[in-house]
């Protein structure tokens, strides 16, 4: 309820910007994800860079960015299959059909169209088929980010 009169107060209600900006803030899910990623990392790594004169960053950007890959495609996979079927979020600050997202425009149609079964189902089945696809090109990663162990 906050955030819907923050929006409100801002005059951003249907527009995208309140789907947009909670995003950048982050999710608990992902940063905690991160964190487990990253203290399952070996502490050898850092100290030997550190050894080698390496500064902060640049141990970060050599080392632990190119390992990280696996939970990066991972956050993304699962970030861009939430974003994609977000119903409640867009329902509530969404209030005409100019930005309307598939989720919506699908439950729109449902109530439309009756209970026309097969063309709600093909309907469906085209909403839902970029993120079965997606999940199952980058399902390697998704895995191997969640369940890193820190070795190769």
């Amino acid at each position: 309820m906050p955030q819907f009169i923050l929006f409100k107060n801002l005059d951003m209600i249907d527009t995208l910007w309140p789907i947009i900006v909670p995003t950048f803030f982050g999710s608990a899910f992902f940063i905690f994800l991160f964190r487990q990623f990253y203290l399952r990392l070996p502490e050898a790594l850092t100290d030997a860079a550190l050894i080698d004169g390496a500064s902060w960053f640049r141990i970060w950007f050599s080392i632990y960015l190119p390992l990280s890959r696996p939970i990066i495609i991972a956050t993304a996979v699962l970030q861009f299959m939430s974003y994609w079927n977000n119903f409640f979020q867009a329902a509530i600050y969404l209030t005409t059909d100019r930005w309307k997202t598939l989720p919506l425009a699908l439950a729109g149609f449902q109530s439309v169209n009756g209970t026309d079964t097969p063309l709600l189902m093909a309907t469906a089945l085209v909403i839902t088929l970029p993120c079965v696809l997606l999940f199952f090109i980058a399902q390697r990663h998704i895995i191997g980010g969640i369940s890193f162990t820190g070795s190769k």
